[in-house]
């Protein structure tokens, strides 16, 4: 895969749960991390007293990040609405070249900044709410 310019990779809400997707305005960072808990299950009879994981085992969770200028657009506005609800909703994450995370995600925290000489900043973290989708571009 070659170099990729980071403007490409594009977080999307689905704004009314309808499969309408948004891309979220004035991003300038954007951040996917997959996690699974391993479940160990080392024994006395474990060879070499090595530890052991059960295979598939665990929970799998995925956070997606970002971090941008404030545009007060309609993308802002359901942010807003879906954190204070505590909706859970569609995201995409699109990456170029490589392809389309899709799946329910709530919002865990929403944060806003601004120097009194500067732009108003936010900053937005998403948890997975259930199974995430893969799909190649």
């Amino acid at each position: 895969m070659a170099a990729q310019s980071g403007k490409d990779m594009l977080l999307k809400l689905d704004q009314t749960g309808s499969g309408s997707f948004l891309t979220v305005a004035g991003l300038r960072t954007r951040a996917l991390a997959f996690n699974a808990a391993a479940i160990d299950i080392t024994d006395a009879e474990s060879a070499g007293r090595w530890r052991e994981l059960l295979s598939g085992g665990g929970v799998k969770r995925a956070s997606v990040s970002g971090s941008g200028i404030f545009k007060d657009q309609n993308s802002d506005a359901k942010i807003r609405e879906l954190f204070f609800a505590g909706t859970i909703r569609a995201w995409q994450l699109v990456l170029p070249d490589f392809g389309i995370i899709e799946g329910p995600f709530q919002i865990t925290a929403l944060e806003f900044s601004a120097d009194h000489a500067g732009e108003v900043n936010f900053e937005i973290a998403l948890e997975s709410a259930g199974e995430l989708g893969f799909s190649a571009i």
